[in-house]
């Protein structure tokens, strides 16, 4: 048996329990110790704010149920193999499936953790493998001056990545002062909106939120590029295309990491993605992105209260840690 969360109504989850099949060969079951709340998007979802366009192309790998109710989402999970092929029995694992106590899946399913990687931190794979894909998307080159507007845990990433390409100047953005205490931690520059210094090479948006899009196009220089990694579910959103946006000839580029930038789409499969992401998270300052942790069991009350605040990754602690 397993437990796993369910978003069952707007604003509310519960969780169920529900049988497992015994593992095929090729597959692997898995007891989770850690999975991450990816706050944007599971706010979308737990809210029943997925448009019915994309009700397939926002399917997660190991979604259960439909949208918009009841649907069994998520993508950051990090567990031990307890049976499976023998080299990964008693592995520690990476999975992009729900919040789920255990559960069973196919054995390519799972990357695990290289030596270096704390369990705790790796729920930020799935974040991280996103960012990757939006910088590849930036076409971010040594020495740009690069702005990120938003710094939740995607824009955290971005701005960190950015900042290892040598002599980029980089510059986080966000409403909310209190984040540049995580840009000095992460080795980037802050400022607010007000105070951000623009003239961009590149742009990226990653705050979720349309006054954000409307900043990161202000701070964008002639003929630079603006990455937009947020994603609005249903919301409508207003862009002030008239003013200097042609004159400045400036680019709008989606990012979305269900779509590779081409140059990297032939080669580079999920589990590439994954394996590089799980990779770079042997540095330990990423744990400055985690600043929230609690109970699996507790996550129906604790949901609601992210989607109203200002949680960066909020981590959830799994039964086998305590037994």
């Amino acid at each position: 048996m397993a437990r796993a969360f369910w978003t069952v109504a707007p604003g509310v989850g519960e969780i169920r329990e529900e049988a497992l099949p015994t593992p095929r060969s090729g597959e692997v079951l898995v007891e989770t110790l850690f999975s991450g709340i990816s706050r944007g998007t599971e706010s979308l979802v737990f809210q029943g704010r997925v448009p019915s366009s994309e009700h397939e192309r926002m399917r997660a790998p190991h979604q259960a149920g439909s949208f918009p109710f009841p649907v069994k989402y998520g993508y950051l999970n990090v567990g031990q193999v307890i049976e499976g092929p023998a080299p990964l029995v008693g592995r520690a694992v990476f999975c992009l499936h729900p919040h789920q106590t255990r559960y069973v899946v196919p054995a390519d399913a799972v990357v695990p953790l290289p030596d270096g990687v704390a369990p705790a931190r790796a729920v930020l794979a799935g974040n991280l493998e996103t960012a990757i894909n939006g910088v590849w998307d930036a076409e971010l080159r040594v020495g740009d001056r690069v702005a990120v507007v938003g710094a939740g845990v995607v824009g955290c990433l971005v701005a960190w990545l950015a900042a290892r390409i040598p002599g980029t100047r980089v510059e986080l953005i966000d409403v909310a002062p209190a984040r540049a205490r995580v840009a000095a931690a992460l080795g980037v520059a802050f400022a607010t909106p007000e105070a951000a210094r623009g003239d961009a090479d590149v742009v990226v948006h990653a705050s979720g939120a349309p006054a954000g899009l409307v900043t990161a196009l202000s701070l964008a220089g002639q003929e630079s590029t603006v990455v937009e990694m947020s994603w609005y579910g249903d919301q409508q959103v207003e862009l002030p295309l008239g003013g200097a946006f042609h004159s400045r000839r400036l680019t709008l580029r989606s990012s979305q990491v269900g779509g590779l930038f081409a140059p990297q789409r032939a080669r580079w499969s999920l589990r590439r993605r994954l394996t590089l992401a799980l990779s770079l998270l042997q540095d330990p300052v990423l744990d400055v992105l985690v600043d929230g942790e609690g109970r699996f069991d507790e996550l129906p009350v604790i949901l609601p209260r992210l989607v109203a605040g200002q949680t960066l990754c909020y981590r959830l602690r799994y039964p086998a840690l305590e037994d």
